[in-house]
């Protein structure tokens, strides 16, 4: 199976704390940064793992305060 690429706008701020929390969940998904200027990252996540990300991603949003938008 393949990754699931998803693409997201956050604060620039927020791009090494998210990547740090993703990646810190082994084999997960890996955060890449696409364009810094727009802070417009890329999520690659692991066949399965989409659930358990988006709960981390909803997490991180009510808990700690990180905006991220899904991108179109």
């Amino acid at each position: 199976m393949e990754s699931i690429k998803r693409t997201f706008l956050v604060d620039r701020s927020d791009i090494n704390y998210l990547r740090i929390t993703l990646e810190s969940y082994d084999g997960m998904a890996v955060v890449r940064t696409i364009d810094p200027h727009e802070a417009r990252i890329e999520i690659m996540i692991s066949p399965g793992c989409e659930g358990l990300v988006n709960e981390v991603l909803a997490s991180l949003v009510e808990n700690e305060g990180l905006s991220i938008v899904r991108d179109a």
